[in-house]
Order: structure tokens, then sequence, then C-alpha cells
């Protein structure tokens, strides 16, 4: 092989990663998986396709080495390779945020208002949780809850907020959390809270990036 075709090769080599994420929905179940292990049917239903179209997706995810599976029984379970691949999400969003034109329009059609919602960082956060003086709602799915959440934090997914919230104590101070900037479900949850008249806001981003940041974590 000649110099310059042995160069090729590699530097196609290389792309691998980012051609099997150049595709919505596969950027979708990469931001799923950063949460945690999940069936291709539960991945299926939080992306909104078909099993067999999820599949397929998965599929390509696997033969770039971006994920890894597993069999349990009838059923076949997905996770991210490494954190590295979570590393490369999160870069290419970024890329996404700062270069890519119509974005945050985009954002706001799918998130809605945000003006109004209260913002809380990482940093912050770890600070309140110290001081033991704020209450944290992990609003994901329960599977990614026990799969890695914030130490300290209570499981109460966004489906189920308005049944429990009396479960939340008289006079707290709630931080919501869930996937990442570009989740909604801690959105959701934020607004039900104010209009009930509960103190809350969001965390700025979501659990991949807390962890990311090796702060406190618990699983189970």
């Amino acid at each position: 092989m000649s110099d310059h075709a042995a160069k090729a090769a590699l530097y196609d080599a290389l792309a691998e990663s980012a051609k099997a994420l150049a595709n919505g929905r596969r950027a979708e179940l990469v931001d799923v998986l950063a949460q945690g292990e999940r069936s291709v049917e539960e991945l299926a239903e939080e992306i909104d396709q078909s099993f067999a179209n999820t599949s397929q997706h998965l599929q390509r995810l696997l033969r770039s080495g971006l994920v890894e599976a597993r069999r349990e029984g009838t059923r076949i379970y997905y996770s991210l390779s490494s954190p590295v691949v979570g590393d490369l999400w999160r870069t290419m969003r970024q890329a996404a945020q700062e270069h890519v034109s119509g974005l945050e329009q985009l954002a706001a059609d799918y998130l809605g208002d945000r003006s109004r919602l209260r913002t809380i960082t990482r940093d912050d956060l770890r600070a309140r949780l110290r001081d033991g003086d704020v209450v944290v709602l992990d609003v994901r799915p329960e599977a990614e809850y026990a799969a890695g959440h914030i130490r300290g934090a209570v499981s109460i997914p966004i489906a189920d907020l308005k049944s429990r919230l009396g479960h939340i104590p008289d006079g707290a101070d709630v931080v919501a959390y869930c996937r990442g900037p570009y989740c909604v479900y801690a959105d959701e949850a934020v607004r039900m809270l104010q209009r009930k008249g509960v103190t809350a806001a969001r965390l700025e981003d979501g659990f991949p990036e807390w962890a990311a940041a090796r702060l406190p974590v618990a699983r189970g």
C-alpha cells in the first residue's frame, strides 16, 4: 500500500466514529445510553422509532465500536463501550452549540421559553448538597436513576411528579435534573413546581456532565 493510500485508510478509520454518529436518531441513542444500559425495546420507545429501525441504528453503532451489547434471556441490552463515547457526544454537541446556525431556535422550539427557569451550576449544587439545604430531584426514568445518579438525589420520574408533589417537604428549595442541557424533563418539573408555589431550579446540564466532572454519584 502506498503512503498516501495508507494515510487515507488511517483517516477513514479515524472518521468512523463520527460517521456512526452522523444521524440524529443514533445521536439520540447515544444520549440515552449515556444515562446507563437499556434494552432495545426501551430505546425504541425513548426515540419513538420501531423496534426494527432502532435495532438497525444500534447495529451501526455496534459495528463502529461505540456501543456494546449483551443478551439476557430474549432481550438484548446496549451500553456505551467506554466513557470516551460520552465525551465524544458532549464534544460534538458543544461544537454544534457554538457553530451550527439556527440551533438556538431549534432548541427553543423544542424546550420552550426558559427565561423564567432558574438555573444552578454544578459547583453551586455541590455546595448546597454539602450544606444539606436543598432537595435534589432526579426526574429521569427509574432505570436511569438506578444506573447512576447524583448522590443524595431522590428519584421522582417526571411522569409521577404531579401525583407525588406531597412528598416534597413544605418550604423546600428544589433542584431538578435529567439527562443533559436538551432534556425537557427538568424544565417540566421546574414549571410544575413553580405553579405549586415551590422554589425550584434546574441543574445547568444533567447527570452525565455531573459524573464526567467526577462529582459525587451513587447507584441503585
